[in-house]
């Protein structure tokens, strides 16, 4: 009897499952211990390529907890590409939906940083402009003018504080979260990227630019969701940053 691929991948991931009937070592001895080995493996491989993709999280569930939500996880979101770099894709989605975890609301929102940041290391690379790029855009183009942004840039938005959670958990010395919304941008400057708190509308300004609207309108619709926009705070960040890419006037 031969064992189909899906019988296989459905044992694989399921420690009720038996090994398939049929399945043979080199020796053509029922593999059923060796195959046991091999799950347990697999499980554990995915485990740790989730804890290494979700750091902070692992770190706020703590590692026996983590293991266990993981372990449910990874049975019913099993890799769908040989590229791992991007396994875990749905995980925050999987943890606002996880009922247990339903009292820890900020949980998703966390993991969503963690794997923008694995996006944006992973963009590709592009050249930089220089610092004065918008001080050479004449006054009456500004509100027109277009700004490309870096492929690694990358945008998280959320009613907690996601910027201080993470940086409590990852950064020694950092403060204690406090209460409240937070827009985080994330750019890869050298080799690994790097988390930078917005001010209060920056990420829905950022995220207006990468969309195609023009700097005037973006503007507008930042402050249109928080009145006290602050455009040169935000301006100053995606240079600072190296952020930005090209204008278009």
């Amino acid at each position: 009897m031969s064992v189909t691929q899906s019988d296989f991948r459905a044992a694989l991931l399921n420690n009720d499952l038996a090994a398939p009937t049929g399945l043979k070592d080199a020796n053509g001895v029922p593999a059923g211990r060796r195959f046991d080995v091999y799950r347990n493996n697999v499980a554990v491989s995915l485990t740790e390529a989730l804890e290494t993709g979700f750091p902070a999280i692992a770190k706020l569930l703590g590692e026996e907890n983590f293991k266990a939500i993981a372990g449910v996880y990874l049975r019913q979101s099993p890799p769908s590409s040989p590229l791992m770099m991007y396994y875990g894709a749905s995980f925050p989605a999987f943890l606002r939906g996880f009922e247990p975890l339903k009292h820890l609301g900020y949980l998703g929102d966390v993991a969503d940083m963690e794997m923008a940041m694995r996006r944006s290391y992973h963009a590709a690379d592009s050249a930089e402009m220089d610092d004065d790029v918008l001080s050479r855009i004449p006054p009456e183009n500004l509100a027109t003018a277009k700004i490309e942004l870096v492929p690694s840039v990358e945008i998280a938005t959320s009613p907690w504080p996601i910027y201080d959670i993470w940086a409590f958990n990852m950064i020694e010395g950092a403060a204690k979260p406090t209460a409240g919304a937070q827009d985080v941008l994330i750019v890869r400057r050298d080799f690994d990227p790097e988390p930078q708190l917005m001010p209060a509308g920056g990420g829905a300004f950022a995220v207006a630019l990468a969309a195609g609207e023009t700097l005037g309108d973006a503007a507008e619709l930042a402050t249109q969701s928080t009145p006290d926009f602050d455009l040169s705070a935000s301006l100053a960040l995606l240079l600072t940053c190296r952020a930005i890419l090209s204008t278009n006037t």
